[in-house]
């Protein structure tokens, strides 16, 4: 919020910078108080780039980034312990910690075929294809997040900018379902375009075990 107040002020837009540094504050606001008002033990969560598909383990992230959000979601991040920032997390810890929520971020352009690929032009049924294609991975038919389906990929391109207040309500609508019913991630996605940007987004950018951007 203060970077965007400042980018207000060198380009001389400090009232449209105000307004998206204030629809930020709103949405984490509402998160943090609906969580702390609800008092839960916080569900135990693992965020994961998937750009090397399902055969290797890619990064998660620690205190920063994924791992920050997933706490200011109310979330157990499960590789906190162990990941200070940013690494991967050895298969077998992932496995005794059995998240109860998996994220898998991707992008557009990668690699590998089996990567997880998300974004803009990206079909949702081949992003489903790829998503599935991580649950496969050995032991993973055992963790609670998989055995409830509370598996889902997200795009990692939305992130590090106040557009991630989209998926902010996401990641807490995976932990949360019931207490964020009327949050709409996707439509907050954009919603930010149509009010601050001149083009518009077509494609998948977040994504459920059940082929829908709905949870």
């Amino acid at each position: 919020m203060a970077s965007t107040r400042i980018l207000g002020q060198i380009s001389g837009e400090t009232d449209r910078a105000q307004r998206i540094a204030n629809d930020y504050r709103q949405v984490v606001e509402t998160i943090t108080q609906r969580v702390a008002k609800a008092k839960r033990t916080p569900p135990r969560i693992y965020i994961e780039l998937g750009d090397k598909g399902p055969a290797e383990y890619s990064y998660t992230c620690g205190k920063n980034m994924w791992g920050a959000m997933a706490q200011l979601a109310g979330g157990d991040n499960i590789a906190q312990p162990f990941v200070k920032d940013w690494g991967t997390i050895h298969p077998e810890q992932l496995m005794a910690s059995k998240p109860e929520v998996i994220l898998i971020a991707g992008y557009e352009s990668v690699t590998s075929p089996s990567a997880m690929q998300i974004g803009q032009d990206i079909a949702a049924t081949s992003a489903l294809q790829r998503l599935k294609g991580f649950t496969q991975r050995p032991g993973w038919a055992d963790l609670p997040a998989v055995k409830n389906q509370r598996v889902y990929a997200v795009y990692h391109g939305a992130t590090r900018s106040v557009m991630d207040a989209a998926l902010l309500q996401y990641v807490a609508k995976t932990l949360y379902p019931d207490l964020f019913r009327d949050l709409n991630p996707l439509a907050t996605y954009l919603g930010f375009y149509q009010r601050y940007l001149p083009i518009r987004p077509h494609g998948t950018f977040m994504l459920g075990l059940n082929g829908s951007d709905k949870l």
